[in-house]
């Protein structure tokens, strides 16, 4: 063949098209489906048999499609046989997300740079929309806060409930969509600083602050405090003598389910 026809026949060379497993297939017209109103949250689902005579199919390929939909959190299996469409709900998402983040190696320091202002602007919602309920909460958490300074897995457990009050308080869905995966990270990361520096206080100072500010509806002290925590946060984790550019890792995500 000629340097010509080799040049030619190069210029409409294709890629090879991976094809999608059936079952696959069979999740994405499902999900078509709930996402584009036909089959609504709560409405049942049709039965495996009944979807693998819609849709052409075996039995264990819809079975295999339903595993895919349950795991995404768009079906939910009240019974052997009944399947109900259900909303996602955070911890949903949020397991996707985190292992989106381990595989392309993200960063503390990419979750620090996002986490800030997310966390800043939960505060501020939180000091205009917190009710009483959720504020009578969060006067819970630094109760029990306070208690627990010498107990350093209770307290990371209790670190992660002040921030998801506020998040919750913040009234703002795609906020506290957004946040989740991130959060399941960035706080479990807060353990490994206390073993080696004396966190405990200042979290609890600043918890304190920024309750204070929540409770008298005031934003800017809120946020104020807030920030401080976030920027502490980072501070306290280079003390430690941690890389803030290493990325992240499971054992911290799977710390805080």
């Amino acid at each position: 063949m000629s340097i010509m026809g080799q040049a030619r026949n190069d210029a409409f060379a294709l890629e090879r098209v991976e094809a999608q497993p059936t079952y696959q297939l069979v999740a994405s017209s499902i999900e078509k489906r709930i996402l584009g109103g036909v089959f609504k949250t709560g409405q049942q689902l049709p039965s495996e048999l009944q979807l693998a005579k819609q849709l052409g199919v075996n039995r264990s390929t819809v079975r295999e499609a339903i595993r895919v939909l349950e795991q995404s959190g768009l079906v939910f299996r009240k019974s052997a046989r009944r399947l109900v469409i259900s909303v996602p709900q955070e911890k949903d998402l949020a397991h996707q997300m985190t292992r989106a983040m381990i595989l392309h190696e993200i960063t503390f320091l990419e979750l620090w740079e996002i986490m800030l202002p997310l966390e800043v602007r939960a505060a501020e919602l939180a000091a205009e929309r917190a009710s009483a309920e959720e504020i009578a909460l969060l006067e819970t958490n630094l109760t029990a806060t306070s208690r627990c300074l010498e107990h350093e897995a209770e307290l990371v457990a209790l670190d992660i409930e002040f921030h998801y009050i506020i998040a919750k308080a913040s009234r703002n869905r795609a906020l506290l969509l957004a946040r989740e995966p991130i959060g399941q990270f960035f706080y479990p990361a807060f353990y490994r600083v206390m073993s080696r520096l004396n966190a405990k206080d200042r979290m609890l100072a600043a918890h304190t602050e920024i309750f204070e500010g929540i409770r008298r509806h005031d934003p800017r002290h809120a946020t104020v405090w807030m920030e401080k925590h976030i920027m502490d946060f980072r501070r306290g984790y280079e003390l430690a003598n941690f890389d803030i550019n290493q990325p992240v890792d499971g054992d911290s995500a799977h710390r805080s389910n």
